[in-house]
């Protein structure tokens, strides 16, 4: 392969791979073992890069479109390069996949023994995504949650050896609540893309329309409204909260993580009154790793 075949295939998976750094919570922090944090970040790659092609986020110059086989002419059509991607996926479970970001994802597979099932569960928020932009009610929305954002955590347990039925119901709870509250963060991009994450029987309730969502700064009914959203989230991490005492050692710190993640950026939600409009609120530093020590404290 020539230099610039081997950028065309790089660049893609780099650019992908960087926004883990931009996550509400740690991806595969570095204390965790180099296989754990290799495996992890696969799965991370797959999972950011399916949301990607989703939300029309892919890198310039359709240079994933050309990796996945989708005609220059489609490059644009998000519904052919889920197709696309859903088959390069079967081929890590039976042949050779074609992008850089599967081709990483295969040998995690295989250590694994991972199943195709909670990958496709990716592919299927994405689909849905582009067919469905609204959500009547809160259990619409957890139904949502349970393709696009529960079945990380189940890789996560899956891929650390320690998935049991409690777990993963604890895990769900949790990932459940970081959807939500990325939702809360992303109003105003959501609605620039033409997507809705706050139910309309909630938004009827606290008497807020879409109208008043595009405000440069948000009035007293939408912050009702997403502190109410914030409190579910809330509750939805204390409820997984007891994953994390489940397990020891270096896991613990990671899922500890995740939960002080959540936690930290609801505490931001709340620290801008519940203003999410201007940009999203995010917690610094410092405030993640206070979050953390508290989830930890007691776990022992």
């Amino acid at each position: 392969m020539n230099r610039t075949g081997r950028a065309r295939t790089t660049e893609p998976e780099r650019a992908t791979l960087d926004k883990a750094a931009a996550e509400n919570f740690p991806v595969a922090p570095f204390f965790l073992p180099r296989d754990w944090r290799e495996d992890l970040m696969a799965v991370y790659g797959y999972a950011r890069l399916v949301d990607d092609i989703g939300d029309g986020d892919l890198a310039p110059g359709g240079a994933d479109a050309r990796l996945l086989g989708v005609p220059a002419g489609r490059a644009e059509d998000r519904t052919a390069l889920l197709d696309a991607f859903e088959a390069d996926l079967r081929r890590v479970f039976d042949g050779e996949p074609r992008h850089p970001l599967l081709r990483r994802l295969r040998p995690t597979v295989r250590r694994r023994a991972l199943t195709p099932d909670p990958f496709l569960a990716l592919i299927a928020a994405n689909r849905q995504d582009q067919v469905v932009r609204r959500y009547e009610t809160y259990d619409d929305l957890l139904a949502y949650c349970a393709l696009s954002a529960n079945p990380v955590g189940r890789l996560v347990l899956a891929v650390t050896g320690t998935a049991t039925p409690e777990r993963v119901r604890r895990s769900d709870a949790v990932c459940t609540a970081l959807q939500i509250v990325e939702h809360l963060q992303d109003v105003a991009e959501d609605l620039g893309r033409d997507r809705v994450y706050l139910p309309a029987t909630d938004m009827k309730r606290f008497h807020v329309q879409e109208a008043d969502l595009a405000a440069a700064t948000a009035g007293a009914s939408v912050r009702a409204l997403v502190a109410h959203q914030a409190q579910r989230a809330r509750d939805l991490l204390d409820e997984g909260d007891p994953l994390v005492g489940s397990v020891h050692g270096r896991l613990k710190l990671l899922l500890a993580g995740f939960v002080a993640g959540g936690r930290a950026a609801v505490d931001a939600i709340a620290a801008a009154e519940y203003d999410v409009l201007p940009g999203p609120p995010k917690p610094g530093r410092m405030r993640l790793l206070r979050e953390v020590g508290v989830t930890l404290r007691g776990k022992g």
